[in-house]
């Protein structure tokens, strides 16, 4: 489709909306490049329901931003946006806190050292006001991410032709340190990858069914008329999990696979990891814990769990809007709107799921908004490639309807090799190395 052509003046700051991972990347990617941004975030004048912190990029679900394993699609995609000088991975790498394989951060810290990292560069105005319409005539780059306000929703909704898509995601709720009983606890990471980074509570047959039962039945928090029950199937609240079948939770989250309790030296029958939520260890996250669970019922239950019987909650799981475009019909690959090129998307608003994820779809929109700026074409990285890959999905899924998606191996393209397993993976992430290799090389980025 030919893409309208707009005089801009190289000078002219480039709009972000939005300071979450994916504006603070765009604009670094901007920014590092001579280019000039400004960049609008609307807190601390305006909270989201989700959000609690002033500073950017705040980490609003875990703190943990999945595997950097190379044998994992997450891992392929960190290594892509490392050799892209990525400003959310390398502050992510400087902040971490232990958690086996997973990159996990201190939010705290990881947040105010991206703030403070874009307070500090040249070229980067940073506006703490909420934006309400969205201009015709500048460049912009949209990046309010799953929590859009509703007065820019409704803006988008406009644009969109009100093909305006959302569905609900959860966060999981965190425990003191203090609070816990390690005596009923071990610390161990599945078949012994990590340094015993996680905090397993395990549970007998018994303790488990009984866990199971009182999670069916607790009070959930209603959904108001205009909310649907619309949940991503790869972050489905516990609760949700359990109603599917009684031992749905012992083979999901609760698998005790690769984990022996060394008191029975017998694996548990299901078993709840804690992570470690901060840099100090006095907070824990109850990983795959995501809940809509009434606050009370949530203490009700979750105290169920050996160990956490005297458990101190500092924060609730919850459940929150989730807010992403149909973007195969509204989106070019270069994530500018087919019908208006001068607003590009970035973050999870584009139907991609993940803090990496979102990151990646940051980074690209930040180039191609310096390119258009330019007057240059836009570039596109290689589908071979984690970040072609996710491009891929969000312009040219099949998917009807659209659906949001993490960074897995069912979106590159297939191998001409009949390998499998891992030396399926690592000839899958060889190639996209050499992809990228190329693309940086060919485009001068």
């Amino acid at each position: 489709m030919a893409m309208k052509r707009h005089t801009i003046k190289l000078m002219e700051p480039i709009w972000i909306i939005g300071g979450g991972l994916a504006g603070c990347e765009a604009a670094w990617q901007i920014a590092k490049r001579g280019g000039k941004v400004i960049l609008f975030e609307m807190k601390p004048k305006v909270f989201s329901p989700a959000h609690r912190s002033p500073y950017l990029a705040e980490l609003v679900c875990s703190n943990s931003l999945k595997s950097e394993s190379p044998e994992n699609a997450s891992g392929i995609l960190k290594e892509e946006l490392a050799r892209l000088d990525s400003l959310i991975l390398k502050v992510a790498r400087e902040t971490r806190v232990p958690a086996g394989e997973a990159l996990a951060v201190d939010r705290e810290r990881f947040s105010k050292k991206v703030t403070e990292t874009l307070e500090g560069l040249e070229g980067i105005e940073i506006l703490r006001e909420e934006v309400r319409t969205l201009p015709d005539d500048r460049l912009t780059i949209l990046a309010t991410g799953p929590l859009t306000s509703e007065a820019l929703s409704k803006e988008i909704q406009k644009r969109t032709g009100g093909q305006h898509l959302f569905f609900y995601d959860a966060i999981s709720p965190i425990v003191t340190a203090e609070s816990i009983d390690f005596k009923k606890t071990f610390r161990a990471s599945r078949y012994g990858k990590g340094k015993d980074d996680y905090l397993n509570c395990p549970m007998d047959q018994e303790e488990y069914h009984r866990f199971v039962e009182a999670l069916c039945q607790a009070e959930k928090v209603p959904l108001r008329d205009f909310e649907k029950p619309y949940l991503f199937e790869g972050c489905l609240p516990v609760e949700e999990l359990a109603g599917r079948g009684k031992e749905t939770l012992a083979f999901g989250p609760l698998r005790p696979v690769g984990l022996t309790d060394p008191r029975t030296k017998n694996p548990p029958f299901a078993v709840v990891q804690l992570r470690q939520e901060n840099e100090f260890g006095t907070l824990y996250n109850l990983v795959g814990f995501q809940t809509r669970l009434k606050q009370g019922e949530q203490a009700r239950v979750f105290r169920m769990i050996p160990g956490l019987e005297k458990a101190e909650f500092v924060r609730w799981g919850s459940v929150h809007r989730n807010t992403f475009i149909d973007s195969p019909r509204l989106l070019l690959p270069s994530l500018q709107m087919r019908d208006h090129p001068l607003l590009f998307f970035a973050g999870q608003i584009t139907g991609v799921e993940g803090y990496v994820e979102s990151t990646a779809m940051g980074l690209l929109a930040g180039m191609n908004a310096l390119r258009q700026a330019a007057g240059k074409e836009p570039t596109l990285p290689p589908l071979e490639t984690a970040i072609g890959a996710l491009i891929h999905h969000v312009s040219d899924s099949p998917l009807r309807p659209f659906q949001p998606m993490n960074i897995h191996y069912g979106l590159f393209p297939p191998l001409q090799s009949r390998a499998k397993g891992s030396q399926k993976k690592d000839l899958i992430r060889k190639r996209a190395l050499m992809a990228l290799e190329s693309w940086v090389k060919r485009e001068f980025l």
